[in-house]
């Protein structure tokens, strides 16, 4: 079945005043991304960002919860990340645990995984450009809601 829209969710993870993301070198240089990806089927969204984050950045999570929502329209954008439309879910996460710096298998193009101080964003590349939503999300200023079907009750 093909879907008009490509659900991902990813892991917001601060600490001590920096923001831990993935790394990646291509034709372009050197880019950054908060560790996140595609939902599997049979999984939640905040289980995905678990996922993401031990994939991405070699941790363990716990997810907090939802920090912000960002949606891709390619034909709002110039189509400059592709045709798919997608949605992401960003989770507030702490980590748990830690493997190693760079997953057993990155993705294609990853270089590894780095803290970045949330005072230094704007010296990097960051997709999607989120910047100022890290800094408001870190300085308490920024707040999202995520409601779960499962955690309503019956």
């Amino acid at each position: 079945m093909n879907h008009p829209i490509r659900v991902k969710a990813g892991a917001l993870i601060i600490q001590d005043q920096k923001v831990l993301l993935a790394k990646f070198k291509d034709e372009n240089g050197i880019h950054y991304n908060l560790p996140g990806g595609g939902v599997e089927k049979g999984e939640s969204t905040s289980e995905a960002a678990v996922r993401e984050a031990k994939e991405e950045a070699g941790v363990d999570v716990i997810v907090a919860n939802l920090a912000f929502i960002y949606e891709y329209a390619p034909h709002q954008n110039d189509y400059i990340f592709g045709n798919t439309p997608n949605l992401s879910l960003f989770f507030d996460c702490r980590i748990s645990g830690m493997d190693s710096p760079l997953p057993d298998s990155p993705d294609l193009n990853q270089v590894g995984a780095e803290w970045i101080l949330i005072v230094k964003l704007e010296t990097i590349t960051l997709y999607p450009k989120i910047q100022p939503q890290i800094k408001a999300y870190a300085a308490g200023l920024y707040s999202a809601d995520l409601i779960e079907e499962s955690r309503l009750g019956k």
